[in-house]
């Protein structure tokens, strides 16, 4: 079990942060309460569903540190791992954001009507956390998207797995697929549902997929369908993008939709990236 406890100034970026995390498979809990965090680490020990967890500790959970460190150790007494991810950012940059946002500051009612002494109190609260943070991220001059990719790569390694792919596989009489984010109409080749011993069979059975792929041109439009997809994915997990459903269509979603879906499943995972292959429309009559 690993645990993350993401930190750090209010404004710094930690709901981003957070969202990202869960993008790549943690569980995510904001605004835990330190006393609470003993607990509820247990809770997930126990669970055989978790096994990464992210939580969001900071002044609005209170001052009460020393319950958090306290749980910390106790997380490691068990046997789990942890790591601190604090994120800061330049006093002026979280002024002009709270300015923007019209949001009041958590220390707003503690008295402190400017914000950059609000800011300034923060930062010496938070201090026990930032000395002893694994990870520090200052957003000073990131973009939303540059810090879910800094987050991505920190804890998978790389960005292309922030990207979950869906090759899904559709038949147009049964409806366009709204979630679709691209299209790709493959009606124009050899269908072989005309074909007495392939009819009453799917893309998914050799002898369906052999037929198919058998044809140049569905091997000239594999090619032409790769070089493309390489060619984007890239350009999505830049511009932060958490999921892209690459819907490919056919008369039924039966045959050759599920045999082209089925093969850029395969390339794409191939280049590295998280992808599964769904067949909406392969069990309808």
């Amino acid at each position: 079990m690993d645990f993350i406890i993401v930190t750090g100034l209010s404004g710094a970026g930690k709901s981003r942060a957070i969202a990202a995390l869960e993008d790549i498979g943690f569980y995510c809990v904001d605004n835990m309460p330190p006393k609470l965090l003993s607990k509820f680490a247990e809770l997930c020990i126990q669970s055989e569903n978790l096994s990464r967890v992210a939580m969001v500790v900071d002044v609005r959970g209170g001052t009460m540190f020393g319950d958090l460190f306290d749980a910390l150790n106790y997380i490691k007494q068990m046997g789990s791992n942890y790591k601190i991810l604090f994120l800061d950012c330049e006093d002026h940059i979280l002024a002009r954001r709270y300015k923007e946002t019209r949001r009041q500051h958590p220390l707003s009612s503690l008295g402190f009507n400017n914000i950059l002494d609000a800011i300034a109190a923060e930062r010496e609260l938070l201090k026990p956390l930032f000395d002893r943070a694994d990870y520090l991220i200052n957003t000073t001059h990131l973009s939303p998207a540059q810090l879910r990719e800094r987050i991505t790569e920190l804890f998978l390694g790389s960005s292309t797995q922030s990207l979950m792919v869906q090759c899904m596989s559709f038949g147009f009489k049964y409806g366009y697929p709204s979630e679709a984010d691209l299209v790709f109409d493959v009606r124009c080749f050899p269908n072989p549902f005309y074909e007495a011993e392939l009819k009453n069979k799917t893309g998914l059975d050799s002898s369906v997929r052999d037929y198919v792929l058998g044809f140049d041109e569905v091997q000239e439009f594999l090619k032409k369908l790769y070089d493309l997809v390489d060619f984007l994915l890239p350009f999505y997990c830049n511009e932060g993008k958490s999921q892209l459903v690459i819907a490919i269509g056919c008369t039924g979603g039966k045959h050759r939709s599920v045999t082209i879906a089925e093969s850029l499943a395969k390339h794409i995972s191939e280049q590295g990236y998280r992808v599964m292959a769904n067949h909406r429309d392969i069990g309808k009559m």
